[in-house]
């Protein structure tokens, strides 16, 4: 679409599209919420440990990766941010590619019956650092390599699809955060001289709510994957949408 990805505009409008499909998650998994971690007062307190933990790790693997890509890896360049990179199809393609490969590994895995009924902390852990994993690398699906943990991990696959979507709730009003700052700070100058808020603001508004159309019908089709065996259909997925992502790639710029 001729669309520079590393804008402040556009890594805004793929954080809202973002927030539309937590809206979506919100609205999809609030029964089953309900009843495995809202009963009663220790299901919450048991549920919420484990998200700390995991949205913890997260942070420290994110901002370990963040640091060493700003000021090792892109050292010496003009604005080191992170953002320079969701702009690189080949990193794109990686990460779709490494995701691919570990959804259709986890797939392979048998189904545990005494599978354990909660996360614990020590799979909890291992989710979050994962989880940070996929912050800074377009491509490198968040949803499926936190669910593909939890299944190599031995975890039910309805408990960890219900926790991975949970994290995100908790991820997602941070990665706003920092995106519209970066968008407010690269428009300073146009908005203190009577530039619209508005305006910067309504073409990411309406990605989101289309987002959280498409992603109540994407959840639905993902969980039913799922629970129903078809998990790897998603490593396929990841793997074709690399290959194209390569391919296109290289006719474009050729």
């Amino acid at each position: 679409m001729g669309i520079d990805p590393t804008t402040p505009e556009m890594t805004l409008l793929l954080v809202m599209l973002h927030t539309g499909t937590m809206l979506a998650v919100i609205v999809y998994f609030w029964s089953s919420w309900q009843r495995d971690y809202f009963r009663s007062m220790a299901s919450f307190r048991s549920f919420a440990r484990e998200v700390v933990v995991a949205t913890a790790l997260t942070g420290v693997v994110g901002l370990a990766l963040l640091l060493l890509i700003e000021k090792v890896a892109l050292a010496g360049s003009q604005h080191a941010e992170v953002e320079q990179i969701f702009g690189n199809p080949y990193i794109i393609s990686v990460g779709l590619a490494a995701v691919g490969t570990m959804i259709i590994w986890s797939s392979r895995k048998p189904s545990l019956a005494d599978a354990p009924s909660r996360i614990g902390v020590r799979a909890a852990a291992w989710i979050g650092a994962i989880q940070g994993l996929c912050l800074p690398f377009r491509g490198f699906s968040r949803s499926g390599a936190t669910i593909s943990t939890g299944l190599l991990l031995g975890l039910s696959k309805e408990r960890v699809e219900e926790f991975s979507f949970a994290l995100v709730v908790v991820l997602t009003p941070a990665v706003i955060a920092r995106e519209g700052y970066r968008l407010l700070k690269a428009h300073a100058v146009s908005i203190s001289m009577g530039g619209s808020i508005v305006d910067l603001l309504l073409p990411s508004l309406v990605g989101m709510v289309l987002s959280f159309v498409a992603g109540l019908v994407a959840l639905r089709w993902l969980s039913r994957w799922l629970e129903q065996g078809r998990w790897h259909f998603f490593g396929y997925y990841c793997l074709f949408a690399a290959a194209t992502l390569l391919t296109a790639s290289h006719f474009l710029k050729w």
